[in-house]
């Protein structure tokens, strides 16, 4: 995996867009990241973990602390990241959740991924929960894994070294997702309880089995397979002796039951013929009334034809009274009007034309009351246009002196408003001057510490150079002493050559060394180092105190304070004026809106007052053209209607009288056609008068018809039932001696059943639960064994007895894992210490509770001897925590399917190493970037910003914004 590119806007101390092109550091392979402590350098690595994961190891579970607080209400929050992995190029750009003033729900976070395809960038996902899980597949680290092997950032990954048993396995759990080792453990311990639960289940089975047996077979409780075998034989036995009893009962019973069952037959048989006879008898007696129903149903039967002849003659000789009182009547309401005709009909004719010549007239004369309201309503509508013209004009009179007295004062208010810009520009440049003052204020406590600093520099420097001076001294005057001391009897001496020594030079007090010489130019080399940069720190404070000065020209903060302050009133009485502006000329906008509204409301009343008068002309010259129309139809009657209702009811007389006449003549030629027929029936049939039909005539035959044939039915059945039983003997049958002896016999065998159903029900029972009990025995034997060995196996996986080393099963699988790392981590740690210090896991038993098998030392060759990890100095440890990293870096990413790792950053840590050690750390880094990884540093110190050329600065600008420059590429 590469990282290419990095672009990011309103993020964390960057308001402004920054972009950096990861690219250009390729063919250096080292890049410093540099700047102020502050500036934002750990922020470029926060935008590059948030674009793949969302999230901020500094700031996570709060979004919204990403948001840059530079950045205002319309001012956007993003990063995009361009990375490849296996030479394909992915794009991925994200924005965080943030509150935004005025909306009531925080602005959403988003999310969107793209895929290169040649020149074009295709869409992958383009919602958070998508994009995350397609950035899993494609990278295929966590965000953890992503932490520990690319972006390693301040004082991570010497948590690692530095961590107790629980703490790095909380780290390699997360890395090597070794937690369902965990769930196994879970898992065994879960069965352990499970089983335990289910043998306990077992046993109290077993007791309750056992009592329901004892109760069932009254005995007293025991237990084994034995105790219910012998309860079963036992109970087989009386079963046995029941089946026979019961077999010998049912066989006496069956015998005496048949013979009683033939008496009961033969008993049925006799009281059935007695029955017949009895009721043959009783119907022979009511053959008389029958044959005279015989006789009626005839008579009936004869008058049914005849009845609807009848009916229809009487209905004929209704309807023609009815016809013939109806025409009486109608000749009496014709009378009434006083008129006589030959021809009703011409009447009618007559009557209906004079009434159709009306029905206009009388439809007018309706409408006369809605006419007169249209007349008043329309007079309404025209006095009520004259007063909302007066009413409008009234209201237009003094619209133009408003205007007027308005314009005046917005002129006066836009001179006032002019000088807003330069108000506004004098308070920004002050408060900008305050800025610069209140640092400067800052600067001039720092140059004062500078100063001591310095001070304290060059005394220390003195003080060296001094000893050192004085050594140099000594050491001279001890040369005689020196060479004296190299003096051999007879051997000459190296000044003079003599080969006597009378006086050698003895040693004054204690002798100068050239390693003593040496000591003390370290010292005062270390001490010329400290002055320098005291003086460089001194001189570059003093600098910017002097610039800083200037930029307030030369005032200072309470100062510049009064007169912002003053400048910010005026600002205020401006921006008063300027909002007096605005409210003027809306209120010009309005007085002209008014105006014109007025001038078109006029026009438009005058237009309807036009339109309301020819209305009303129209309503009054419609309602006198009615009205002469209505009174010429009128006549001498009350209105139209009257003389319409009159002329009406006359023609319904004349025209009733005409229908009544016709319907009296066709039922008086009905009657006499029914009377004709009726006749002819009643001779047919055989009857003197309709009334004798009436008298004959039966309105339901069927029950008269059902009697005689029931008669006739019941009759025929007794003598077929006394035929058939001819044959059965005279004299009854006594039943009684023989039931009580089938009775007496039915008891005993249904005892003798009882008892044997009652034995085998018992039995199955018994049966059943000693098949249950036996079951439960042979299971809990075998669940035994299952548990013991179950209850070993979880205490082992659980770091228990017998599990001598206390380490749990994911401890185990995690240590195989920190044995891979640290063989990885010394073959760098050895190269970087000279194969002084080589890092060992540590496995050994703790004490007490405390876990074991994840533990770590430091082996020290000089020494031979482990020692815990936290003894070695920060540059020890800085290297020992380098090549860990490395190392796990190198693990993870195998454990991952191999992916490659192009690029790699290293954030701080460097500051604690000597020169040598610094050396020898960048050598190793140095060596990282076979194959064409690229290694991003975060670091403030001296000597590597001189070997890097290579930067990414990071600066900050008067506001306190953060700027990105790439220098030496």
């Amino acid at each position: 995996m590469r990282i290419t590119s990095l672009r990011l806007a309103g993020f964390g101390p960057y308001l402004e867009e920054q972009s950096v092109d990861f690219e250009r550091f390729a063919d250096d392979g080292i890049f410093l990241i540099t700047g102020k402590t502050g500036a934002g350098k750990s922020s470029i690595l926060d935008a590059i973990c948030f674009a793949l994961y969302a999230t901020v190891p500094r700031y996570d579970g709060s979004q919204q602390r990403l948001r840059s607080d530079h950045a205002g209400p319309d001012d956007a929050s993003w990063v995009e990241l361009e990375f490849t992995v296996s030479d394909i190029a992915y794009r991925v750009r994200r924005s965080p959740s943030w509150e935004k003033p005025g909306r009531a729900t925080p602005v959403a976070a988003t999310a969107e991924l793209f895929r290169k395809n040649g020149k074009t960038w295709e869409g992958i996902a383009a919602r958070p929960v998508d994009v995350g899980h397609e950035i899993h597949q494609i990278v295929q680290l966590s965000k953890d894994q992503f932490l520990q092997v690319i972006l390693l950032a301040q004082n991570r990954f010497q948590q690692f070294l530095r961590a107790n048993n629980d703490e790095r396995q909380s780290v390699l759990r997360t890395l090597f997702a070794t937690d369902r080792f965990a769930d196994i453990e879970t898992a065994f311990t879960e069965r352990r309880k499970a089983l335990e639960a289910t043998m306990s289940g077992d046993l109290e089975l077993l007791q309750q089995l056992g009592r329901q047996f004892a109760e069932l077979l009254s005995i007293e409780e025991g237990e084994g397979e034995s105790w219910f075998d012998e309860g079963l034989a036992a109970l087989e036995t009386l079963h046995t002796e029941a089946v026979a009893a019961a077999e010998r009962a049912d066989a006496e019973h069956t015998a005496l039951d048949a013979a009683q069952r033939l008496r009961s037959d033969t008993r049925a048989l006799q009281l059935r013929r007695d029955t017949a006879t009895a009721r043959a008898t009783e119907l022979r007696q009511n053959t008389e009334t029958i044959e005279r129903d015989r006789e009626g149903l005839g008579a009936a039967r004869r008058a049914s034809i005849v009845w609807q002849v009848v009916t229809t003659q009487r209905s004929a000789d209704v309807a023609a009274a009815a016809a013939r009182a109806a025409e009486n009547t109608a000749r009496t309401a014709w009378n009434a009007h006083g008129l006589t005709s030959e021809d009703l009909g011409e009447t009618v004719r007559e009557l209906d034309g004079q009434l159709g010549s009306l029905a206009d007239a009388r439809a007018e004369e309706r409408t006369l009351p809605k006419l007169e309201r249209a007349v008043d309503n329309a007079e309404d509508r025209v006095t009520a246009r004259d007063d909302a013209l007066t009413a409008l004009q009234d209201s237009l009179e003094g619209l133009p002196a408003r205007i007027d007295a308005n314009a005046e004062a917005l002129a006066v208010a836009q001179v006032q408003a002019a000088g807003e810009p330069a108000a506004r520009a004098t308070v920004e440049r002050l408060e900008t001057a305050l800025e610069h003052a209140r640092v400067a204020a800052s600067l001039a406590s720092n140059l004062e510490v500078a100063r001591a600093d310095e001070n304290a520099a060059s005394a220390r420097h003195l003080a060296a150079a001094t000893r050192h001076h004085g050594l140099l001294e000594q050491r001279l005057a001890g040369h005689a002493a020196e060479l004296a001391g190299e003096l051999v009897a007879g051997e000459p001496c190296a000044v003079c050559g003599s080969t006597s020594h009378p006086a050698p030079a003895t040693p004054s007090g204690n002798p100068v060394t050239q390693e003593d010489i040496d000591a003390a130019l370290e010292v005062v080399e270390e001490a010329k180092r400290q002055l320098d940069n005291a003086v460089a720190l001194r001189a570059a404070v003093d600098i910017s105190l002097a610039e800083t000065i200037g930029r307030t020209d030369g005032r200072d903060a309470e100062s510049i304070t009064a007169e912002k302050l003053t400048a910010e009133e005026a600002l205020a009485v401006i921006a008063l004026a300027t909002r007096h502006q605005q409210t003027l000329e809306s209120f010009a906008a309005t007085l002209r809106a008014e105006a014109d509204r007025g001038a078109a409301q006029l026009d438009e009343l005058r237009t309807d007052r036009e339109s309301d008068l020819a209305a009303l002309t129209v309503a009054r010259t419609t309602r006198d053209a009615v009205a002469a129309r209505v009174t010429e139809q009128r006549g001498d009657h009350p209105s139209v209607a009257d003389r319409f209702d009159e002329l009406r009811a006359t023609r319904d007389a004349a025209a009733a009288l005409e229908e009544a006449i016709a319907q009296a003549t066709t039922r008086a030629e009905t009657l006499t056609d029914a009377t004709d027929a009726l006749e002819v029936a009643l001779a047919e049939q055989k009857f003197d008068s309709a009334d004798a039909v009436e008298a004959a005539r039966v309105a339901d035959l069927g029950p008269l018809e059902a009697r005689i044939r029931a008669h006739d039915e019941a009759l025929a059945t007794a003598e077929s039932t006394l035929a058939e039983l001819a044959h059965v003997e005279a004299e009854p049958i006594d039943l009684a001696a023989g039931e009580s002896a089938a009775v007496a016999a039915r008891a005993v065998r249904d005892d003798a059943l009882a008892t044997r159903s009652s034995l085998a029900e018992r039995r199955t029972s018994a049966t059943r639960i000693a098949e249950q009990a036996r079951v439960r025995l042979v299971a809990s034997a075998g669940r035994q064994a299952d548990f013991d060995q179950l209850r070993e196996l979880a205490q082992a996986v659980a770091g228990k007895e017998p599990n001598t080393r206390r380490m749990r099963l994911e401890t185990y699988v995690l240590a195989a894992q920190l044995e891979e790392i640290v063989a990885a981590a010394n073959s760098r740690l050895r190269a970087m210490t000279s194969g002084r210090f080589s890092l060992e896991h540590d496995d050994t038993v703790q004490y007490r509770n405390t876990s074991s098998g994840l533990g770590l030392a430091i082996l020290d060759e000089h020494t031979g001897r482990a020692r815990a990890t936290h003894s070695l100095s920060g540059g020890e440890t800085f290297l020992a925590s380098l090549a860990l990293a490395l190392g796990l870096a190198e693990v993870v990413t195998n454990q991952s399917g191999g992916i490659t790792l192009d690029t790699l950053f290293i954030d701080e840590g460097f500051g604690s190493l000597d020169n040598d050690t610094l050396e020898i750390a960048m050598s190793t880094l140095d060596g990282l970037r076979a194959g064409g990884r690229t290694i991003g540093l975060i670091s403030h110190v001296d000597s590597m910003k001189e070997q890097i050329l290579a930067k990414l600065r990071v600066s900050v600008d008067g506001r306190g914004r953060s700027i990105i420059e790439t220098e030496g590429v």
